[in-house]
């Protein structure tokens, strides 16, 4: 997944890429954010459920 930075030169949002000592900056359109935002919550959603199923066998190993 791309990194998604303000763009220093016209503040707007963009996808950031370094690459041999220069830094690139792409603008994104808005669905192109909306599905960004998207991916994020999946993957939040997966590392909650990762993480609560942990914790419940944290407590389990505790009990024990």
């Amino acid at each position: 997944m791309s990194q998604v930075t303000i763009c220093p030169t016209c503040g707007g949002t963009s996808k950031f890429k370094a690459s041999e000592g220069k830094t690139i900056y792409q603008a994104i359109q808005d669905d192109d954010l909306l599905k960004k935002v998207g991916q994020l919550k999946k993957a939040m959603e997966k590392f909650k459920a990762k993480a609560d199923a942990l914790e419940k066998e944290l407590i389990a190993l505790k009990q024990a």
